[in-house]
């Protein structure tokens, strides 16, 4: 007789996999047979995880259409289970799910649109955070500055993409022009998607500005991240968009470090 975790382990199993019957024998029929009665809980459990993934993909779904985006979707579910009992935590890997699905090749830019949609759904559910005090700045010394290590808004996110993926997702809106087109050749883009307020905002970036905040992000020092802003670009003005990002609430802590970048 298998011990309560084997049991619960192979009811999982068999949920994913419909070639695992071998935990039918442990569950009564009473009614309905219990392949049955599994196939009932499968059905709910991919149609409940299908439609958390339309949610927060939805233009995935519009760009592919509803009966491959529900194929893919099963798929993901399968190889990709939720790893915990958050449904809003699950998706995660969509996008390097689609980079690696021969069956959409044909769409380079999908993957960073999936990228975009799952930024804005973090951003949309992450915390809140209260702005740097400017006072607790300015009363350091000049000489610490370079060592300090800034922390972005909690609802902040920088997407890159070679595409211009904000204006394929602008133009698969709801309220967009249907006649609007977007050419691929259009170029890149360098994104800050963040909420301020109660408002989810996208900002261009330069190729400074997403180079410094994306330094500081992965938790380097502003020194560091000045120097590698610089070399992505030479005339950008360190100072006007280092105040800028403060006085925004992209930046809203810090933390004096002395070890290395």
């Amino acid at each position: 007789m298998p011990t309560l975790h084997e049991l619960q382990q192979g009811f999982t199993a068999a949920v994913f996999d419909a070639n695992r019957i071998d935990v039918c024998r442990h569950i009564r029929d009473n009614g309905l047979s219990a392949a049955r009665r599994l196939q009932i809980y499968r059905h709910d459990v991919f149609t409940k995880f299908t439609e958390a993934l339309a949610a927060v993909y939805p233009v995935v779904q519009r760009l592919v259409g509803a009966a491959f985006f529900e194929q893919t979707a099963r798929e993901y579910i399968v190889h990709h289970p939720a790893r915990c009992g958050d449904v809003q935590a699950f998706g995660d890997q969509f996008a390097d799910f689609l980079a690696a699905l021969p069956q959409v090749s044909g769409l380079p830019y999908l993957p960073d649109v999936a990228r975009l949609e799952w930024a804005y759904h973090e951003v949309f559910h992450a915390a809140d955070a209260p702005p740097l005090d400017p006072n607790a700045l300015a009363a350091l010394p000049t000489e610490v500055h370079g060592a300090l290590r800034f922390m972005l808004h909690p609802a902040a996110r920088l997407l890159r993409s070679n595409y211009p993926v904000l204006r394929i997702w602008q133009v698969n809106q709801s309220e967009a022009d249907p006649a609007e087109v977007v050419r691929l050749d259009e170029g890149g883009v360098r994104l800050l998607v963040i909420r301020r307020g109660l408002d989810i905002e996208f900002e261009t970036l330069s190729e400074g500005a997403f180079a410094l905040l994306d330094a500081l992000a992965h938790g380097g020092t502003l020194a560091f991240a000045c120097e590698w802003a610089i070399a992505a670009q030479p005339d950008l003005s360190l100072v006007h968009c280092l105040s800028g990002h403060i006085q925004r609430a992209t930046l809203v802590g810090f933390r004096l470090d002395s070890t290395a970048n």
